[in-house]
């Protein structure tokens, strides 16, 4: 079957040099029959440099495989279909890259080994029996470090949250806002709506506002508001990516997006040396990046280290 949104890229797979790749690579060389597919949610530059980096890591690590690629486009209704194309010729193991694609194959792929990359929640991984992944956040107490690191003075953060998604790690961050010496103010939000009073109501009580992955409080719909409040209260928003920081956000952290690939690639050589998927613990991204929006530091009369400055990944002006 023939599939418009769907592109394969084969890598040639020489029994030869398979066994001298097996002979001098601590990796895996397979004669041909390692067939491994990637399910893209969106094609979008992040996707696209994890996947590249997580065949740039195999091909470096001896991995001879074939890929098959697989662009959702956002399209839930693709999403089975590309699944019951995949099973007619079942691969070796799925990279999923987003959070739709993810479900997708969790729910559909059966026994097939499954890693994710760029998801946010962890349930639907930890639940399954044949997946694992690298996740986009980082641990609470990463991120109250760079709180502390970038801004020293701050005492009181606030948070605003939905409960139905996010008060187990609410109550996580609680405890580790602790262990760095802060306090953590969290805020709920049922629903948009009551999103201006929920700001209004810690505008005076903290020292930063913190942007925790909340599908409800933090989306298009909702980000004008938030970073209009910031700039009137002077209020610091800590944001999710470079994107909010460059709509206003004083900074985020970021990901290293092809490092992310080389890390779903580790994890799927482990996958393909025979490891039970389930047995691999999750993980969050070892190499931290950030980005600075220097014309809201000045605003709110902040200034950070040119040390700072020089290290950021992007510095808005």
């Amino acid at each position: 079957m023939t599939l418009g949104w769907y592109n394969r890229a084969k890598w040639p797979a020489i029994c030869a040099v398979a066994w001298l790749a097996m002979s001098f690579s601590p990796g895996i060389a397979v004669c041909g029959d390692l067939r491994i597919a990637v399910i893209t949610s969106q094609d979008t530059p992040p996707y696209q440099q994890l996947a590249t980096g997580f065949r740039e890591f195999l091909k470096n690590e001896g991995v001879i495989a074939d890929f098959d690629h697989y662009v959702l486009s956002g399209n839930a209704g693709k999403a089975s279909e590309v699944i019951l194309d995949i099973k007619k010729q079942p691969p070796r193991l799925i990279l999923t890259i987003g959070t739709l694609a993810t479900q997708t194959a969790l729910r559909e792929a059966g026994d097939i080994p499954v890693v994710a990359g760029l998801v946010s929640y962890l349930d639907d991984l930890r639940k399954s029996k044949n997946a694992t992944g690298v996740v986009l956040d980082f641990p609470f107490v990463t991120q109250f470090e760079w709180m502390h690191k970038l801004m020293p003075e701050i005492k009181i953060i606030g948070v605003l949250y939905n409960r139905k998604e996010n008060q187990a790690k609410i109550d996580a961050a609680v405890q580790a806002a602790k262990k760095e010496g802060l306090t953590l103010l969290p805020k709920e939000v049922e629903s948009p709506r009551a999103l201006p009073d929920a700001l209004e109501s810690l505008a005076r009580s903290i020292d930063l506002l913190w942007g925790m992955n909340d599908q409800l409080v933090l989306s298009p719909q909702t980000a004008e508001a938030i970073l209009l409040f910031s700039f009137r209260s002077g209020v610091p928003f800590v944001g999710l990516s470079s994107s909010w920081v460059k709509a206003g956000a004083l900074y985020a952290l970021d990901r290293d997006y092809n490092d992310l690939g080389a890390q779903c690639g580790e994890l799927a050589i482990k996958i393909l040396r025979g490891t039970n998927p389930n047995t691999l613990v999750i993980v969050p991204p070892r190499r931290i990046l950030y980005s600075l929006n220097l014309k809201t530091a000045n605003h709110m009369k902040l200034e950070f280290s040119p040390l700072i400055i020089m290290n950021a990944q992007q510095v808005f002006p």
